[in-house]
């Protein structure tokens, strides 16, 4: 990264990110390859450019399909449940059997070893979670150097590559009054807390140059024909469209965010925020929800997406693909 903008191929690259718990109906955690490479492409159509894995290490075939047909992925540790002496020797060798396993995929932009606190009690005043937190990260980075690395993703930050924060608003305008510059950013860190948790702890607050990411919101709940949970929730095709688009809107004009995570891709057991059904089925029209998550082209976007075919399939084979083909070429 450079001057708070996440940077691939030597070009400020805006993560468009949803979270996928990778559940399905039948399989549970565990899916056919099919299934797997069709949730790569159906995120695609939705118009992110990457995943984040949320509490599961993911299957070897998810990240190689990641691979071929290009998205990133933020690989995150399952939570433990308590802190204790065998949690940390546990969580610390499982944790360097995913790094070592899935390091060599060029998919993965982003290793997470904690998410929201969770195994971490009172890391404000716990000075063993903070040195395990800490430790972590560390080790992260001496394992694998090439990679970015999110200390606890979404809460309190002790040493981290990325500022992240989640916040389930379902108000555009205050996404914009908390995240519309650099600088209502770092006052929302120090002072709002939208988690109601002190954000930046010790050795965190004076990298201001670091890039910042809204990294959980929406979790817009919306189906008619069950009961379930969500952060919010609409009875309508045409009002989750509305709540989705100003959310999206809001965030697109938020040029210092260097990008977001959406939740979530499907539902999830009793969570109904997806915006997939938990048989991956389209809840509303994707083209729209593509156009809302990608927001307006910049210059420098429209520049790099000039090409029609990035990815150089033939023309013969591209003319015998259902449309959605070019779609996920460009996403």
């Amino acid at each position: 990264f450079e001057h708070g903008a996440f940077i691939l191929n030597g070009l400020p690259y805006r993560m468009r990110l949803v979270l996928d718990q990778g559940y399905w109906p039948e399989g549970g955690l565990s899916a056919t390859t099919e299934e797997l490479r069709r949730d790569v492409i159906l995120t695609k159509r939705l118009g992110f450019n990457g995943v984040r894995k949320h509490q599961k290490i993911e299957d070897p075939r998810f990240l190689y399909w990641c691979d071929v047909l290009g998205l990133m992925v933020w690989e995150e540790m399952p939570s433990a449940y308590r802190f204790s002496q065998r949690m940390v020797e546990s969580l610390t060798a499982e944790w360097l059997e995913a790094l070592n396993r899935d390091r060599s995929h060029p998919c993965i932009i982003v290793w997470v070893p904690f998410n929201e606190s969770w195994g971490l009690p009172d890391l404000p005043t716990n000075s063993q979670t903070r040195a395990f937190c800490r430790a972590l990260y560390q080790l992260t980075k001496a394992a694998d150097p090439t990679r970015l690395v999110v200390d606890n993703d979404g809460w309190e930050h002790l040493e981290t590559d990325l500022l992240t924060v989640h916040d389930y608003t379902d108000k555009p305008e205050v996404l914009t009054e908390r995240y519309g510059t650099a600088a209502k950013f770092a006052y929302t860190l120090e002072h709002v807390r939208p988690c109601r948790r002190q954000l930046l702890l010790t050795g965190s607050g004076s990298a201001r140059w670091q890039p910042v990411l809204l990294t959980e919101f929406g979790g817009i709940a919306y189906a008619l024909d069950q009961e379930g949970w969500g952060y919010s929730r609409v009875l309508s095709e045409k009002g989750f469209i509305t709540r989705y688009a100003g959310l999206l809107r809001a965030l697109n004009k938020c040029d210092d965010l260097a990008g977001f995570c959406y939740t979530q891709l499907t539902d999830t057991y009793q969570e109904i925020n997806g915006l997939l059904t938990a048989d991956r089925q389209f809840k509303v029209d994707p083209s729209v929800i593509a156009a809302e998550t990608r927001g307006p082209r910049s210059a420098q976007e429209q520049e790099l997406n000039r090409h029609p075919n990035p990815l150089g399939y033939t023309k013969e084979w591209l003319q015998k693909q259902p449309k959605w083909v070019e779609e996920i070429t460009l996403a």
